[in-house]
């Protein structure tokens, strides 16, 4: 049968009005936000499980219009305050007016989190452990830099390995650099290559949140996942905002550090989009302790930019996309203004690096199953020079004539799917079941060609993982994993298991007990990439042919306590750790090239154990006072003696690693435009290697193995701010001081044959600071 075009241009006609009858349902809310008698802006509004929503203007008011009919749960929401839910029904035509009052939160204890089990959680229900540190609490601590905030973690500790260029690293629970994981957004994309510097060039006003689990039970995560996870979370957009930091610091006597940071944040209409924009550049002078003309830390020029987005396509799907381009030029050693091959000694090193990924999301429409696609990756272009210049006569020539620069080419690629399934009537209780693959390349390429020095490394790894979150009862939950990966540098596919359990006794506590394994493969890591100096010449690692991978197994029990009141809260938590190492590497000394270089050599070494407490303390008073603190003792040895030197007899005892370290942190707000903060970071006694050079002054004579003294370095913070109701803007005046009492290393190495790795304590001395921030 033949249609009549002009019916069925007005059955088009009629759908159409239809449809925008049913956009248009003149269904309104509208009402205000307060707490403590006070409005509140910028709150936001949204009807839970579907893309409609705004914010609180700057009078604390609200209005949504043309809203869908039937019943819905509406949400205030906003950092550092109580969520509240309230039910409505909307109707055509008729107006339902909601007033919410927001609480302040004392001290945030049960987030949502991510990382502990590779779905959204509430820290209390967890049965790992997940701590979190926001971006409020860094502000307070006035880092500068994502690395600068990860000392004030229980059983975490950043630790600056060279004198020359500062590479730094991150050690958990007494493990080193190399057995953390790094995720950016829950990604794995910190290459061994980015890790040696990548924390201290990420700025801290681009984070959101990040998000620690201490130990194996992280195993999901995949290698590198032994002593710990730490996942920095990246700013998304919550409101339409802008925010401008300007930094002004002397380091020591006269050296400057400058920094200028902004960031930006937009929301669409109906919520439903939106983008976060950060920038940021930072330019450091060179610092000079001891007088030698040799700096011990290095000048940084560093901007960086990026982007992250996200995009409700519908009420089940999201998508999210980031980018970030980071530059960095940094140079350490003689204090020359000249080319770096004509300084006595220098490192110099220029970054590019190029960081993304796109993450889609869907959920069911009873919320029950969730599958998420996701890709992340980096790229890395650096180029470098490491150089000790002879002393003169054809050596020196010969020197000159080819330097030795370096090129680096790095580049990651991850892709990964998930499903989550959560099944209500699963035996008892609810059972949330996650299966996942990823598959990971990572590709290194750094040369040096004068020292005949090559690193041409291409890992590639699959893993499939499958979990269990099992809550039989409301006060206990069995977490259960396994995951399996095929490396292409090990022979056989790896099983990792994982089994945590969470008790409830009461609303206040939480018992955890956690066993795992994991492993690490046998290639270059971050600090094996570091060419160091030592002896009067570089000091390189090699890796034999014949090296394994090293496995784990980690246990730990915990008890979390947290007490609220309507004046305070006050809380605590303990935690006992063993982790124990087969084949585990260690690095050797095995001899000096023909020009006099030291070779050290990255074996396996039978087995080690590393075993301890962290105690972790807080308490807040009134929103007026807070105070946080931990404490870690630990012990860490091998099994065997490993020979660091040629020249003394071996240890059991791990290098660098003090066997008592913690922080401290004490926030005074005695209204809502003065704080003070207070932060302090304490660290042990430690065993430092020290390699010498027989007839130089400025080094010791022979190799000594050097316990080093106990240092605690205080930060102090204050601020005040001053509103304008009229520009809907705020200015915030801040200055402080760095390492008050000046605890920094007295003893370090002089001249050209320095051993740049005998460095230890606080990264810098004494530091003044000042700044101003704008925004609303």
């Amino acid at each position: 049968m033949k249609t009549n075009p002009i019916f069925l241009l007005l059955a088009i006609f009629l759908s159409v009005l239809k449809m925008n009858a049913q956009e248009h349902s003149d269904a309104v809310l509208t009402g205000h936000v307060v707490s403590a008698g006070e409005h509140l802006p910028f709150v936001n509004i949204y009807l839970e499980g579907t893309n409609y929503g705004t914010t609180t203007d700057v009078t604390g008011h609200y209005m949504m219009v043309d809203l869908p009919v039937g019943k819905y749960t509406l949400v205030a929401k906003m950092v550092g305050y109580k969520t509240v839910k309230k039910e409505v029904e909307l109707k055509p035509d008729e107006t339902v007016e909601v007033k919410f009052e927001l609480e302040e939160e004392f001290i945030r204890v049960d987030e949502v989190v991510i990382t502990g089990t590779k779905t959204f959680k509430r820290q209390t229900d967890n049965a790992v452990i997940v701590n979190v540190l926001d971006a409020k609490a860094i502000e307070n601590i006035a880092a500068q830099t994502v690395s600068e905030s990860l000392n004030f973690q229980p059983g975490l500790r950043m630790e600056t390995d060279c004198q020359t260029c500062n590479y730094s690293q991150l050690r958990m629970n007494g493990l080193g650099g190399a057995y953390s994981q790094i995720l950016i957004n829950s990604r794995a994309v910190f290459s061994p290559l980015t890790g040696l510097y990548g924390l201290e060039q990420m700025p801290s006003e681009m984070v959101e949140r990040i998000e620690v689990v201490r130990g194996g039970g992280s195993a999901l995560y995949g290698s590198s996942a032994i002593g710990g996870t730490v996942n920095i979370i990246t700013r998304m957009p919550q409101r339409n905002s802008y925010e401008v930091t300007s930094n002004a610091s002397v380091v020591g006597d006269d050296s400057k550090d400058l920094s200028v940071h902004g960031t930006l944040t937009a929301l669409s209409q109906k919520r439903n989009a939106g983008f976060a924009l950060y920038t940021s550049y930072r330019e450091r002078d060179l610092y000079d302790h001891n007088g030698d003309n040799f700096s011990e830390m290095p000048l940084l020029e560093n901007n960086s930019f990026g982007l992250n987005s996200f995009f409700n396509l519908d009420e089940n799907q999201k998508l999210e996309a980031n980018f970030s381009s980071m530059y960095e030029y940094r140079y350490g050693g003689e204090m020359i203004d000249k080319a770096a091959y004509l300084a006595k000694q220098s490192e110099e090193r220029t970054h590019n690096v190029l960081m993304g990924g796109i993450n889609y999301d869907f959920t069911s429409n009873n919320n029950q199953t969730s599958f998420s696609l996701y890709t992340a990756g980096q790229y890395t272009r650096r180029k470098h020079f490491t150089g000790i210049a002879p002393d003169g006569g054809q050596e020196l020539m010969d020197y000159n004539n080819n330097p030795p620069y370096g090129n680096s080419k790095n580049h990651t690629i991850q892709f990964g799917a998930q499903i989550n399934h959560m099944v209500h009537n699963f035996i008892k209780g609810s059972n949330n079941i996650t299966f996942g693959a990823e598959y990971k390349i990572d590709d290194v390429w750094d040369e040096i060609k004068t020292y005949n020095y090559l690193i041409d490394q291409n890992t590639r790894n699959l893993g499939v993982f499958l979990q269990s979150d099992w809550s039989f009862t409301p006060k206990a939950t069995l977490l259960t994993g396994v995951r399996a990966d095929k490396h292409n540098f090990v022979e056989n596919l790896i099983f990792n298991p994982r089994v945590s359990f969470l008790y409830k006794p009461t609303t206040d506590a939480q018992l955890r007990l956690s066993w795992s394994t994991g492993f690490r493969a046998p290639q270059a890591f971050d600090a094996d990439m570091h060419i160091a100096f030592a002896g009067g010449g570089i000091q390189t690692i090699q890796l034999p042919d014949d090296l394994k991978e090293e496995k784990s197994q980690s246990w730990s029990a915990s008890l979390n306590w947290d007490k609220p009141t309507e004046k305070h809260i006050y809380g605590f938590t303990l935690e006992g750790f063993y982790t124990s190492l087969n084949d585990a590497f260690i690095l050797e000394e095995i001899g000096t090239t023909e020009d006099g270089n030291s070779i050290m050599e990255k074996r396996n070494g039978g087995q080690s154990n590393v075993r301890g407490f962290t105690l972790e303390l807080r308490a807040n008073y009134n929103r007026k006072v807070q105070v946080e603190a931990g404490v870690t003792l630990q012990k860490s040895q091998y099994e065997d003696f490993v020979a660091w030197s040629e020249e003394l007899p071996g240890t059991r005892d791990y290098l660098r690693t003090p066997e008592t370290y913690g922080y401290y942190t004490f926030t005074w707000s005695p209204g809502a435009k003065f704080k003070a903060s207070l932060a302090g970071i304490y660290t042990g006694a430690m065993l430092v290697p020290h390699y010498g050079l027989a007839g130089d002054s400025g080094t010791p004579e022979q190799d000594i193995l050097f316990e080093s003294p106990a240092f605690i370095e205080n930060n102090l913070k204050l601020s005040y701010t001053f509103s304008s109701v009229r520009l809907d803007s705020s200015i915030e005046l801040f200055a402080g001081a760095g390492n008050l009492f000046n605890q920094y290393q007295d003893d370090f190495d002089s001249g050209k044959n320095r051993d740049s790795g005998y460095i230890y304590g606080p990264a810098k001395p004494r530091s003044l600071f000042f700044g101003i921030k704008i925004f609303n």
